[in-house]
């Protein structure tokens, strides 16, 4: 399908350009970096943007690095990049892991995983992994730069708190403290490129504590901290299990759609919560699948 749509396209050559012209067109503006979500919504008439702003080649949006305790992910870094990254792999399996079940080969080596967080449809699977690591999402504007916690930044299904005339730099992730084991955990169709039925993930530490993050279960992906509650100081055991499950089911609102229905969500997320826990307290102990192995359910 050709894109049909007419809009202005620029390749600023600096920062200080691009943040002129989104300034300049504020709403009107789409940034195209993968351009896996724009594409399709060009050709489909669902965007109508006045301008493109190509952002590929502005420098400091890409890159991986830690530093202070602290993991950036360039805006412009593609769900392959954090596959390849050894630092990412070793210090955020979770993220790792999820970012493994994005859409297919072809995809993630385009898709940003700032655009995916961009996006912001409910299914998105960096989103449980972020959200359990407490990400923040760095943006900037001619007014200067700030920093949105995960858990403020989906305002609703395909909508943020990104403002006119801001680009997202970067997502900065805070490496835990202590020592912990993780897991995400996906429902869909097949194996393979699949948007996400359900996705649980879970963080579970030697203190006992826990942190739980859903999406594809409700209008927006967030923590669960009614789930986190129930488990909390507690051995994971089916008393407990049992109990976060009960919580889970209060604090989810899966819908009906094409691809599973409302009750089926509702029964799997149960399901979910419980292999991800399980391996998550597993790997916690240096037993359990390896990270990226048995998280299809």
């Amino acid at each position: 399908m050709p894109i049909t749509a007419e809009f202005e396209y620029v390749r600023p050559r600096d920062m200080d350009e691009a943040l002129h012209v989104f300034s300049l067109y504020k709403e009107k503006a789409r940034a195209l970096a993968g351009g896996t979500d724009l594409v399709v919504h060009l050709k489909e008439g669902a965007a109508r943007p006045e301008v493109v702003v190509d952002i590929k080649s502005l420098p400091g949006l890409g890159g991986i690095a830690m530093k202070g305790g602290r993991l950036r992910i360039g805006a412009l870094v593609t769900f392959a990049g954090l596959i390849e990254s050894a630092t990412v792999k070793a210090k955020f399996p979770v993220l790792w892991e999820a970012a493994r079940t994005v859409a297919s080969t072809g995809v993630r080596n385009r898709a940003t995983l700032a655009g995916n967080i961009c996006s912001a449809v409910p299914s998105a699977d960096s989103a449980p992994a972020l959200a359990v690591y407490g990400a923040e999402v760095l943006v900037l504007s001619l007014r200067g730069e700030r920093r949105v916690p995960i858990s403020e930044w989906f305002a609703g299904p395909k909508k943020t708190v990104l403002a006119p005339g801001e680009i997202v730099t970067a997502v900065e992730l805070p490496l835990p403290a202590a020592k912990h084991g993780g897991c995400y955990m996906k429902l869909s169709r097949y194996e393979g490129e699949d948007l996400a039925q359900g996705g649980v993930a879970a963080l579970a530490f030697a203190d006992r504590t826990y942190r739980v993050a859903v999406c594809a279960l409700g209008p927006v992906p967030r923590r669960c901290p009614a789930a986190e509650a129930a488990l909390n100081g507690r051995k994971l055991d089916a008393r407990s299990l049992a109990a976060a499950k009960t919580a889970l089911l209060a604090e989810i609102s899966p819908i009906s759609d094409v691809r599973s229905s409302k009750e089926y969500r509702l029964h799997m997320a149960q399901v979910m919560l419980g292999r991800a826990l399980e391996s998550a307290v597993s790997r916690l102990f240096g037993k359990g699948p390896r990270y990226g192995e048995g998280n299809i359910a």
